[in-house]
């Protein structure tokens, strides 16, 4: 039997092709990369409340068997979002101690999105060359590698599940598609701008009933999700409208038809051009020579370009990623649809393109784009976990919001001001000036020696009930009297 297992292992061996060990190489480059420059960023004071914390702090409250109530943001985890992608790494905290082990998941999700992009392109253009190519391309694409480095987003995982996901659907994979699909919705409720038009797409192209049904479960669960389970969580539903111009879905709507020169000049506004320019040359714009299946990502780009939140139209934050799969897929779709003697050129282009982009605007080792971080050795990063090895585990703590990304892992934690001064804190994030009631439960408070102006205004009204009991150069720790 042992010697049977060893024959099949070796004859397995032998069967992997150069071009499928190069694609593994690149994904674990990268995977490597991202997880080991996310860590650095982390242990370097550069990740905060929003958005490492509060997922590190609503997963381990859930392995404790506590409500996922995040005392960051003074939301429920799945009021904030239906990720319930997150309840699988739950387990992970019974065992792993390191908040690293989320970056590190977050890099591996990211990174694997291109084992199903190898699949199609081998499958589709009859080439383990151009397979390898496009992984890579997918690999290099700015908004790849940003979201690798942004805190951490449940939203990385969609690299991997849209791309399956799509995968399935070109080969009428169905089973293998329910669950993708079912993977990807879990991940956060608008996921379903992606689902319903590629359910549209397997409507028209593979199986009616099948496409016909994915779009209508994929729109019930959106609804649900926010009128249902964010609503009956938080008291609220969609609590975005504020990024809808024109003073929301209504005005929007009445101002295409009023005025449309109006909304085009929105849409011209503060470099949403250009946003469109760095998303779609990594692919050299070759998927609009048959846009079907790139088009599946056209309600995501026409949410990110009409959004007020300049996140979404920024190719540095995580709104942009689930683009990035549907675009190497329309791609290699629409490569596929041309003569064969067009290929090699389109994939040069493709190549000359990618790099490009990934020079001018990916934080990659050598390229023109950098980020400026604090390192994990940095005197004052040092002293600021000289300071929080005062702070008992089981304190109710407020600290300034990059600490308490270090420091999640309790029942109660809050990034000051907050509860001297509300902001950025429960179901209406936005309120602003009010004092919490807790704030008398507050036991230590963890704040740099050197506020500003504001900070010094808030703090100077609740520091004789404190004393100090830690300083160093840079830091103060409170307790409470």
């Amino acid at each position: 039997m042992r010697r049977q297992i060893v024959r099949n292992l070796k004859l397995r061996a032998s069967q992997i092709t150069v071009w499928q060990t190069a694609t593994g190489a690149a994904v674990f480059l990268l995977a490597l990369y991202l997880s080991a420059m996310s860590i650095e960023l982390h242990r370097g004071l550069n990740t905060s409340a929003y958005d490492f914390g509060l997922y590190d702090q609503g997963i381990w409250l859930l392995s404790r068997f506590n409500s996922p109530f995040v005392t960051l943001m003074g939301r429920n985890l799945f009021g904030d979002h239906t990720s319930f992608i997150l309840l699988f790494l739950v387990p992970f905290y019974w065992v792993v101690g390191s908040s690293s082990f989320l970056f590190v998941t977050q890099a591996v999700a990211i990174a694997a999105g291109a084992i199903p992009i190898f699949l199609y392109a081998r499958k589709r253009l009859a080439s383990e060359v151009y397979a390898t190519i496009f992984a890579v391309v997918y690999l290099l694409h700015p908004a790849t590698i940003w979201i690798g480095l942004e805190n951490f987003h449940p939203d990385a995982f969609l690299g991997l599940f849209v791309a399956l996901a799509l995968y399935a659907a070109m080969e009428s994979r169905w089973r293998l598609f329910t669950i993708a699909a079912i993977l990807s919705l879990s991940v956060k409720e608008d996921v379903a701008l992606v689902i319903v038009p590629l359910g549209l797409w397997i409507a028209w192209r593979r199986n009616l009933k099948i496409g016909l049904v994915t779009s209508a479960a994929a729109l019930w669960y959106m609804l649900l999700a926010i009128f249902g389970i964010q609503q009956g969580i938080n008291g609220v539903g969609f609590r975005n409208s504020w990024r809808i111009p024109f003073g929301g879905f209504g005005g929007l709507v009445k101002t295409i038809f009023s005025d449309p020169m109006q909304v085009l000049a929105h849409l011209g506004s503060e470099s949403r051009p250009y946003y469109l320019l760095q998303m779609a040359l990594p692919v050299g714009f070759i998927f609009l020579a048959a846009p079907e299946v790139a088009a599946i990502a056209l309600f995501v780009v026409a949410s990110n370009l009409i959004s007020t939140f300049y996140y979404q139209f920024h190719i540095e934050y995580h709104y942009s990623f689930v683009i990035v799969p549907i675009l190497v897929f329309g791609t290699i779709h629409a490569v596929g649809r041309l003569a064969e003697k067009f290929r090699v050129w389109l994939v040069a282009v493709c190549i000359v393109t990618s790099i490009f982009s990934a020079f001018f605007w990916a934080p990659l080792p050598g390229a023109r784009t950098s980020i400026e971080y604090n390192g994990s050795k940095t005197e004052f990063v040092v002293a600021a976990f000289e300071a929080l090895d005062k702070v008992p585990d089981s304190a109710v703590v407020s600290a300034f919001h990059p600490l308490t990304a270090q420091i999640a892992r309790r029942e109660r934690i809050y990034a000051f001001p907050v509860p001297f001064e509300r902001a950025l804190y429960g179901v209406d994030a936005f309120a602003v000036g009010d004092v919490l009631p807790f704030v008398d439960e507050i036991e230590f408070v963890v704040l740099p020696k050197s506020l500003d102006d504001k900070s010094a205004v808030i703090w100077a009204k609740f520091v004789d009930r404190y004393q100090i009991t830690y300083a160093n150069s840079w830091w103060v720790v409170y307790q409470r009297l």
